[in-house]
């Protein structure tokens, strides 16, 4: 008789279920207090015949057992529910919220590396607060030179302390990094640097007082112009199209003598002649030369026994050539609008 018992309430007990903590409770009372169903049972325990006492001893544990993991069961699962309910946020927009994707200048500054690294360049990288040494004077520049201005340059600190006069600045050009690897290391070198560039301009379509740049650097015995132009017509037809052509014009940069302008044919005119180019056919896209003597010399580099080539190029520049994207400021607002005009390029 008390086995049936037992056998009835170890069903019931499987399938309690409750749906606030107050119904929990009421169960443990029911079931596993000290006037519950289950101590009431071992207190008949005592009147049950010698030769049953065992199977049915074994029978309440597994009962008393059985209620105590399914109340713990119980509230553990209620708990669950609850932080659940906490991490909703009620804010939350019902509409499915939109995946992003990579930036306009993202996608092109990762095309553009990825073009220079099958050709054997290395990234390097450098900091974007730099010193006076590393952005101007390891690369040429004289002490007069019109780039050292406030009126170009973001100064961070310009303080004179004793006869050392310490020049800290956002920089305006990669070409640091160039001149980081140059000292601490020995050519061969082959580097590629993108990064961001910040000069004190007035913000309009057409300039902002930050931007990104992508600069090349190559060291190495014999190196001279043939190989500078054959890399640079390999990345334009990479970059733009098979049918791309250049063409290199005399130019001035204090780092580089000779120093050029590289354009390329307008690709959306076929060089024909149209707004976008003009209508000359042409359009710019970097500056290049050979790697000065003094800037070797400056960096503990034998311009007797080695040479070389460096070029640069704006990101927002190559970025308007491929998506023509005619203000500059779009970069730099995260409209979303704008942004998602690209996922197919990502």
């Amino acid at each position: 008789m008390i086995l049936e018992k037992i056998d009835q309430l170890l069903e019931e007990v499987k399938n309690i279920s409750a749906s606030n903590a107050d119904e929990i409770e009421a169960l443990r009372l029911k079931y596993l207090s000290k006037k519950g169903a289950i101590t009431a049972l071992m207190n008949d325990f005592r009147n049950v015949p010698a030769d049953q006492k065992k199977a049915v001893g074994i029978k309440i544990n597994e009962l008393k057992q059985t209620a105590q993991e399914r109340i713990n069961a119980l509230k553990e699962q209620l708990e669950t529910s609850d932080n659940e309910a906490e991490m909703i946020d009620l804010t939350r927009t019902p509409y499915p919220v939109r995946l992003g994707t990579r930036h306009p200048l993202t996608i092109v500054t990762n095309e553009i590396i990825d073009i220079f690294s099958r050709m054997g360049f290395v990234l390097a990288d450098g900091p974007e607060v730099e010193d006076d040494l590393h952005v101007f004077t390891k690369m040429n520049f004289a002490a007069d030179h019109p780039a050292r201005d406030m009126q170009d340059t973001f100064f961070v600190d310009q303080s004179e302390t004793g006869d050392v006069t310490k020049n800290i600045l956002l920089r305006s050009h990669t070409s640091s990094v160039q001149a980081r690897v140059m000292e601490n290391s020995q050519p061969p070198i082959r580097i590629i640097c993108p990064g961001r560039v910040y000069r004190n301009e007035a913000i309009t379509a057409r300039a902002h007082c930050f931007f990104h740049q992508v600069e090349g650097l190559y060291i190495d015995k014999n190196v001279s112009f043939t190989d500078l132009k054959q890399v640079l017509l390999s990345f334009a037809r990479e970059m733009f199209g098979a049918d791309t052509k250049i063409r290199l014009r005399p130019s001035y940069f204090p780092f580089t003598e000779p120093s050029a302008e590289m354009d390329i044919s307008c690709h959306i005119c076929g060089g024909k002649g149209c707004g976008f180019c003009k209508h000359t056919g042409w359009v710019e896209i970097l500056g290049c030369g050979m790697v000065d003597p003094n800037v070797l010399e400056q960096c503990g580099i034998d311009s007797k026994v080695y040479s070389g080539y460096a070029f640069g190029m704006g990101v927002e520049r190559i970025t308007n050539l491929k998506y023509r994207v005619s203000d500059l400021r779009m970069f730099s607002e995260n409209d979303t609008r704008f942004l998602r005009e690209f996922e197919a390029a990502d």
